[in-house]
């Protein structure tokens, strides 16, 4: 969630491999932009201005497409990169509408140190997103989990994740995001104790 962003793209005309393949000859990014009314418009962008959008943008917060003029409210929905080159191949912008509900998969980021790793366990992180709904406006950059008081045999399961108010975790099955186990070792060690 920061300030609004704009970014100029233009309208393409030719479609197909080979019509891309010139684009990207030409130092330019073919994409897609996705209109909530299901209307698509193929639009070509430089690279280089890409690549900042989506350093600053991320995927996760709205920015105004201006396609020659018309302005569009969107989210980088998805970026295609060269196998092996590092360069952009296509990208798709995701049409917006304030007033609705979107899910959208962020990042969790984990901070602190676990008391629990400090007595020897291990953090165990088995998701790095998590899928939450939430209005485009409201949609968050990503979650912050401190682990501190994270102790042997604690997990946070994705329910238990606190999020900024009007976004909720979107799940079908309530899975642990992260847990502090013990480290190898340890169950010996505890015998040895008692």
């Amino acid at each position: 969630m920061s300030d609004k962003i704009t970014f100029s793209v233009e309208k393409r005309e030719g479609l197909g491999k080979g019509a891309n393949r010139q684009l990207r000859v030409a130092g330019k990014v073919p994409g897609i932009f996705y209109s909530t009314t299901g209307e698509n418009i193929p639009v070509k962008m430089d690279e280089m201005p890409l690549v900042k959008l989506y350093e600053k943008a991320g995927l996760t917060n709205v920015i105004s497409l201006d396609i020659e003029g018309e302005v569009k409210e969107c989210l980088i929905w998805k970026l295609e990169r060269h196998p092996f080159k590092n360069r952009l191949q296509h990208v798709d912008f995701y049409g917006v509408d304030a007033d609705k509900e979107i899910r959208i998969k962020i990042p969790v980021r984990v901070t602190g140190s676990s008391k629990g790793v400090k007595l020897g366990g291990r953090l165990e992180e088995y998701r790095q997103v998590i899928t939450v709904a939430a209005k485009a406006a409201d949609i968050p950059n990503e979650v912050v989990v401190d682990v501190t008081d994270f102790d042997i045999h604690t997990s946070l399961k994705v329910s238990e994740i606190e999020l900024p108010e009007n976004v909720t975790a979107y799940y079908d099955n309530d899975f642990k995001v992260l847990a502090v186990v013990p480290g190898r070792g340890s169950a010996k060690a505890e015998e040895a104790e008692d």
